[in-house]
């Protein structure tokens, strides 16, 4: 009786075709498979991730937006904290009564380089909450009537 190797299969199964020169074909394309599905995932949950950070910023801005209109700056500041995403940076511009705030963050933290989210929000200031927008007294000027040869 010859010395056999461990690693070398039974004669009989040789000689009954249980192997072929594709031993270990199943392993690798499993492990090629798995490592794409992961990909994968990583991605789609990255991808959900960046767009559940763009809502928060569309809401914490349109927050923002509407507390700065009103005049309360220090209550915008602890809205976009409250309902954007941590780390979120918020700048304000007012031009006349606009006001406008962008709210700006990186979804999900550094898991994507490079990506950041932001929303937009624009609100008209209220007549009491501004210094330069002219207050109005008394009721508001009559609708025009339509004159003669006017569509209704």
């Amino acid at each position: 009786m010859g010395a056999t190797s461990r690693a070398a299969p039974p004669a009989a199964h040789r000689k009954a075709g249980w192997l072929t020169g594709d031993d270990g074909m199943v392993t690798v394309e499993s492990a090629i498979a798995l490592c794409a599905f992961v990909t994968v995932l990583v991605m789609v949950l990255a991808g959900t991730s960046a767009v559940l950070a763009e809502i928060r910023c569309t809401d914490a801005a349109r927050e923002a937006a509407r507390l700065v209109a009103r005049g309360d700056t220090d209550g915008a500041r602890q809205a976009v904290a409250r309902i954007a995403p941590s780390g979120a940076t918020y700048t304000v511009d007012t031009q006349g009564p606009a006001v406008s705030v962008v709210v700006t963050a990186r979804p999900a933290g550094s898991l994507l380089p490079g990506v950041r989210v932001n929303a937009q929000a624009y609100a008209v200031r209220e007549p009491d909450a501004a210094d330069d927008f002219p207050s109005t007294s008394g009721p508001p000027p009559p609708p025009p009537r339509p004159t003669e040869g006017s569509a209704r």
